[in-house]
C-alpha cells in the first residue's frame, strides 16, 4: 500500500481557479513534511504551481505563508478573493491552459514529455490519457 498522500485533482476549482485546492493541499503536505519526493522538485517554483502563482500574481512565499497561518480551506478563499484581483476571463483562460496541456499539436516536445511520463507509470495503454492534467489523474488513480 502507497504512503503518498495525494492531493486533490488539478480539476478541482476554488473561486474559479481550477488548481488552487491542489495547491493548498500540497503546500499543507509540504508544511507538514509529508510532501512526497515526487511533488518536492517542481514544488511552489516551477510546473503548474509556479504557472498557478504567474496567472495569480503571487510569490510563492507570500501564498505558502497565507496557507501556512490558515487552518480551513474557506479561510484561504476568503483571502484568495480579496487579494487576487483577477476577471473571470483570465481565470477561464488559466483553467482552458491548464486542462489542455498536453494536447497543444503546435508542440511535439510537449507531446513526446507526456507520452514519457506515461511509459515511466505504467499508462502508455491509456489513450484516453491526452494531458497532463489527465495524466496526473492516472497517475494519482482517480481515473
Amino acid at each position: 500500500m502507497s504512503s503518498v498522500i495525494y492531493p486533490r485533482s488539478p480539476k478541482e476549482q476554488m473561486d474559479g481557479w481550477c488548481y488552487l485546492p491542489r495547491f493548498i493541499d500540497k503546500i499543507r503536505l509540504h508544511l507538514a513534511g509529508q510532501l512526497a519526493p515526487d511533488y518536492q522538485p517542481n514544488f511552489a517554483h516551477a510546473g503548474f504551481d509556479a504557472q498557478w502563482l504567474k496567472a495569480a500574481g503571487l510569490k510563492a512565499e507570500d501564498f505558502i505563508a497565507v496557507v501556512k497561518d490558515s487552518i480551513t480551506d474557506g479561510e484561504v478563499y476568503d483571502w484568495v478573493r480579496t487579494h487576487v484581483i483577477k476577471s473571470a476571463e483570465e481565470k477561464a483562460a488559466f483553467n482552458q491552459w491548464l486542462l489542455n496541456r498536453g494536447r497543444e499539436e503546435n508542440d511535439p516536445a510537449l507531446r513526446e514529455r507526456l507520452k514519457m511520463r506515461k511509459a515511466e507509470s505504467g499508462l502508455s495503454h491509456r489513450d484516453d490519457l491526452q494531458t497532463f492534467v489527465d495524466y496526473i489523474d492516472a497517475d494519482e488513480k482517480r481515473s
